[in-house]
């Protein structure tokens, strides 16, 4: 299949507190040209909207993201998700990714733990947090000694700064929370939400 890093350049991180708002999101952001979209598990509703998505808008390429615990994986599998997110990756959480079957995103912020990633055969990773680790300039920095490994840089990233990050060849796609603003979110303005979308889909270099 065509590798996360590559559906679009952004990839919609989300917090949800209101399932209900779930299916008329994805609609927005999948109409706007991002059809990856990452559900973090930070509130309750984050299981129930990523069900409803999963049934509801199937060209919506569904994730779950703040995976931390093998529990968190079982969960997200049986809730429809496509792939996996964690901000970063313990031995079992490794194993618990890599035996769901759904490709996934551990989160690495040192050269320590991308080389520990490589050694388990991974080759795309997520970088977070990507503004406090060091940003664009950090990621520079490793596709030289390191230009087999690709990123999707998460934490902190803005409009302004996405196509920094975009424009070094070690990122494939960078994560957003500007795309979901809560007081759209609240009152239920897809238009807005799509419109932000459209803007992020024409953000590649």
């Amino acid at each position: 299949m065509t590798s996360i890093l590559d559906l679009a350049p952004v990839i919609p991180v989300v917090v949800i507190h209101d399932a209900a708002h779930a299916v008329p999101l994805a609609r927005a952001l999948v109409a706007g040209g991002l059809p990856a979209i990452e559900i973090t598990l930070r509130t309750p509703a984050a299981l129930d909207a990523v069900r409803a998505i999963a049934a509801e808008v199937p060209e919506a390429f569904i994730g779950v993201g703040t995976v931390t615990t093998p529990a968190h994986v079982a969960a997200s599998v049986a809730a429809g998700a496509r792939f996996l997110v964690s901000p970063g990756a313990t031995p079992d959480l490794h194993a618990a990714l890599a035996d769901s079957g759904l490709p996934y995103l551990p989160g690495v912020a040192t050269v320590s733990e991308v080389l520990a990633a490589v050694e388990r055969g991974l080759t795309e990773l997520k970088f977070f947090p990507a503004e406090a680790a060091g940003g664009a300039p950090y990621l520079k920095a490793l596709s030289g000694p390191l230009p087999g490994v690709r990123f999707c840089p998460t934490g902190g990233i803005t409009v302004d700064s996405a196509a920094g990050y975009l424009a070094l060849p070690n990122v494939g796609c960078v994560g957003g929370s500007w795309l979901t603003p809560a007081d759209l979110l609240a009152a239920g303005d897809w238009d807005a939400v799509r419109d932000l979308a459209a803007g992020a889909a024409k953000l590649r270099p």
